[in-house]
């Protein structure tokens, strides 16, 4: 991990195209902005977490579906 020191309105880089800056500093809270193009997603970790236990979840339930071959075009019964 690499650990920076910033001040207040110093940004600093990830790759050519991410920006991290220091928007306000208030007692142990730190407002960060980040600008990076939209193809990249940003999250807080936290919400990052809730996502991928959704999907593991989601994953897991192994709902049973109907086999729905009938339904598509030019399926004959053989």
């Amino acid at each position: 991990m690499l650990i920076l020191s910033r001040k207040l309105d110093e940004q600093l880089m990830i790759g050519e195209d991410i920006r991290i800056s220091v928007v306000e500093i208030k007692g142990d809270h730190v407002r960060l902005g980040i600008d990076a193009p939209k193809s990249i997603k940003v999250y807080r970790a936290e919400v990052y977490r809730a996502i991928q236990e959704e999907n593991r979840e989601a994953a897991q339930t192994g709902a049973d579906l109907p086999n729905l071959d009938e339904f598509l075009p030019g399926k004959t019964d053989e």
